[in-house]
């Protein structure tokens, strides 16, 4: 899946960048936080960890992200990180895996290395090391002096340089920069987001959505006009198009429906008063539009989103939660009536929500990821359209 994706961003015009190399999947820390050590053996990484990296280096992958974790398989324990060792970027993914394309840095801001070493010292170990692009340093031209003072005293050979340097420039001639750098404005709404786009875009959001819990069968909804229904929208502050698409569908078939929007700066709002207008409607829908954090720490939600959700379901109210994003928060609420899977906030993915939820699509999605306790992968109810339920 990988590769193909890979493709169809360079076939299209842009670089595609497989990330975080050599392998970010099995950490126990937040990299934003500290910095996370990878145990495996070499043998292991060989088979798991550098598998899809090499497959996406043998199908012309043009660019790869550094991660900020320690792999002592690799480097020998010397406990630098992935993205400052020379064993990594240089010996393993420049030598064993012959990869020819950018090494771009992950953000150089995160205290995985910000916090370890100077902002300075960090781009220089990172240029040593072999990366070509210094991302997010915390400041630019803080890195760029220490870079220069490094090629200056002689630490970094211009050479290392020079090669950088040339790769950035083949990779911009071979996308055509040097003839035409700029982009035509007024061909953006002839480019993007047609109605072919928008064909495909609904395709890969209505196949996608994943079923995973359909308790008393409460999908599909009936549908029925004078229902009372309350949306309620969990959405970071900045998330101004969170729910705009679902409850518009909604609003069609339940002209009814009341809607509560709460973002990390209004919990307050999931008080005795929204449960008293839950008690009131017949289906309570919460939808979260939550993804990892970064920063954080944490992927989860709010204690006040899942106490409400736990809260419906020991009320004995209706109720079904539509995931936006993380698939994993069903662990903050282990007894929800329904559980949906729609993977993103686009306004396609919420359409197709809001469509497979009244009996308008078929939901036939499979998970791919397990959810310990919840899911394994390739779980999903698949759910025929109320037509075919119907045999109208």
């Amino acid at each position: 899946m990988g590769a193909a994706f890979g493709r169809g961003v360079q076939d299209h015009g842009a670089i595609a960048t497989g990330k975080h190399f050599p392998g970010h999947g099995d950490t126990g820390v937040d990299s934003h936080l500290e910095l996370p050590v990878i145990e495996a053996s070499r043998q292991r990484m060989d088979s798991v960890e550098l598998r899809p990296f090499q497959a996406a280096i043998d199908a012309g992958m043009g660019a790869m992200m550094t991660a900020h974790i320690t792999v002592p398989a690799v480097n020998g324990g010397n406990g630098d990180a992935a993205t400052l060792s020379p064993a990594v970027l240089t010996g393993l993914l420049r030598g064993e895996m012959a990869f020819k394309g950018l090494v771009f840095t992950d953000a150089m801001d995160m205290r995985a290395v910000a916090g370890r070493l100077g902002a300075g010292e960090a781009s220089v170990r990172a240029v040593e090391a072999g990366a070509d692009v210094i991302l997010m340093p915390p400041s630019v031209p803080g890195a760029l002096k220490a870079i220069l003072d490094a090629v200056c005293e002689g630490r970094i050979p211009e050479e290392r340089i020079d090669d950088a340097v040339l790769r950035l420039l083949e990779a911009k001639e071979s996308l055509g920069l040097h003839e035409e750098r700029t982009v035509d404005l007024t061909e953006i709404p002839r480019r993007v987001g047609t109605p072919a786009h928008t064909q495909v875009a609904d395709e890969i959001a209505e196949k996608s959505l994943v079923l995973l819990r359909n308790g008393n069968n409460l999908l599909p909804l009936l549908g029925t006009s004078t229902a009372r229904v309350l949306s309620v929208n969990y959405r970071r502050t900045s998330d101004v198009l969170a729910g705009r698409y679902f409850n518009r569908r909604l609003r069609q078939t339940y002209p009814r429906l009341a809607t509560v929007d709460v973002d990390p700066s209004s919990l307050s709002q999931l008080s005795d008063e929204v449960l008293a207008r839950a008690r009131r409607s017949a289906l309570v829908v919460v939808s979260t539009y939550v993804t990892a954090v970064s920063y954080s720490g944490s992927v989860a939600l709010p204690e006040e989103v899942s106490e409400f959700v736990q809260a419906l379901g020991d009320l004995g109210i209706p109720h079904m939660v539509i995931s936006f994003g993380n698939p994993y928060l069903i662990t903050e609420f282990p007894e929800v009536q329904a559980y949906l899977l729609a993977w993103s906030g686009a306004e396609a993915s919420q359409r197709a929500a809001a469509r497979a939820i009244l009996g308008e699509l078929e939901i036939q999605g499979r998970t791919p990821t397990r959810i310990p306790g919840f899911a394994e992968i390739g779980d999903g109810i698949r759910l025929p359209r109320k037509e075919a339920l119907t045999g109208g």
